[in-house]
């Protein structure tokens, strides 16, 4: 299990409903309720920055080093758009995380699904500039990006599964207030060195095999 940050581009939840009884009524489905200040909804999942530039070192087999990789994908995380904050609506629970995991399933309006949409297109950019042939390949075989998935489902985890059953459960419709987007974990990124590149202890890498 990682210790390190791992890093995603957010929305970070605002309110569930009208109240906080909204929220907790959740409880009513799910166990160990996260705590509202927490919740977030994921556009993009990158991972724990140096397994990320570990993935792409191997995969270019050493065009890109580690720290190059490293302070590129910092330097792009950083230039990313922000997306204005909004409102949702969710209805339902489903299971995530192999079932390990529930969620309320959101229905965010069309142009957060295409700034999403738009992050992934990004996402190949950066890729290409980082010397990664066969793109889609690379994103579903990195374990740091961890893409199980083809299709993007807006979702916020909000506790562990009460029941065995599969679902997903209906549930009085609420409101969801999102704020603007933000990069999860950002105090932990790296500093860039004068190359725009990152220093191997910087990402946790032994001396050698990463940055130059």
């Amino acid at each position: 299990m990682h210790s390190a940050p791992r890093i995603t581009v957010e929305v970070p939840v605002l309110r569930v409903g009208s109240g906080a009884g909204d929220y907790e009524a959740l409880g009513n489905y799910v166990d160990a309720l996260r705590r509202p200040q927490g919740l977030h909804l994921t556009l993009l999942h990158i991972g724990v920055l140096a397994d990320f530039a570990r993935d792409i070192a191997d995969w270019t087999k050493g065009s890109t080093t580690a720290g190059n990789a490293a302070g590129t994908t910092v330097a792009w995380l950083e230039g990313l758009p922000v997306l204005a904050g909004f409102a949702a609506r969710a209805e339902r629970l489903v299971l995530l995380g192999g079932g390990r995991v529930s969620g309320l399933e959101v229905e965010v309006p069309q142009h957060v699904r295409d700034y999403q949409v738009s992050l992934v297109k990004a996402l190949h950019e950066l890729l290409d500039a980082l010397l990664v042939d066969n793109v889609d390949d690379f994103i579903l075989s990195s374990q740091a990006l961890g893409f199980r998935y083809p299709r993007w489902t807006p979702h916020i985890a909000v506790g562990r599964p009460k029941s065995r059953d599969r679902g997903p459960w209906d549930i009085e419709p609420v409101a969801v207030e999102f704020g603007p987007s933000r990069i999860r974990n950002r105090q932990f990124l790296p500093a860039l060195d004068a190359g725009g590149g990152c220093r191997d202890q910087d990402l946790g890498l032994p001396g050698a095999g990463g940055g130059q």
